[in-house]
């Protein structure tokens, strides 16, 4: 019964979701019989214009490849899936590629948490409060306009010491400052692919203590 509950969702018209904002992570597990190999579980959730949150899509995608990213996003556009405001997620090469080829015409936003988190090993622990406001900073900027200008700044005092931060700041930068075009109401819920990081962890509560799946149903 439950499969069939999973069937039917993965194929339901999606056409009656007005969605503004998409995000899309995957999670990986073992899911054959093929001990310490693990796949990834592709996952799309979205924010509709009434609020609502709702998970659109899960499939599996072997690895996390620009191939299997655009046959999932085509799948959903095929089902109905209008073009969002913005798809936010991490920065995977394969699905980012799959974005820009897919939605176009939607604003991509790259996950500040996932950004965060990465710039954080590229530089002393005891210089990171300090790095982490000037980020903030530019996260909470009022306005685009405003983030450029701050993101400039924060360039220029950190070159000389921490080149390494700077180069991984500035990959990318356009999407991570992108989510300044959105409505600054919105901003805290899209910034992140929060959203779908909850649901993973529920997943990881449940299946923790299971040490593989046989089958990929």
């Amino acid at each position: 019964k439950l499969f069939e509950e999973f069937e039917a969702l993965q194929n339901r018209d999606l056409s009656g979701y007005e969605v503004e904002y998409l995000f899309l992570d995957a999670v990986y597990e073992s899911i054959r019989k093929r001990f310490g190999v693990k796949e990834a579980v592709l996952c799309a959730w979205g924010i509709c214009r009434d609020g609502r949150k709702v998970l659109l899509h899960m499939t599996i995608g072997n690895k996390e490849s620009e191939a299997c990213w655009v046959e999932m996003a085509r799948e959903m556009v095929r089902r109905g899936l209008p073009a969002p405001t913005t798809v936010s997620s991490d920065g995977a090469p394969g699905l980012v590629k799959a974005i820009e080829c897919v939605f176009s015409k939607s604003l991509r936003l790259r996950c500040w948490f996932h950004r965060m988190k990465n710039l954080a090993g590229k530089v002393p622990t005891e210089a990171w409060p300090e790095i982490k406001a000037q980020l903030v900073a530019i996260r909470e900027a009022a306005n685009l306009e405003q983030g450029k200008q701050l993101a400039a700044l924060f360039i220029r005092e950190n070159q000389r010491d921490y080149p390494t931060l700077v180069k991984s700041f500035k990959d990318d930068l356009d999407a991570l400052l992108n989510v300044l075009r959105v409505p600054a109401a919105h901003r805290k819920y899209v910034r992140t692919t929060n959203i779908i990081e909850r649901s993973f962890e529920e997943e990881r509560r449940r299946t923790k203590v299971i040490p593989g799946f046989l089958t990929e149903k």
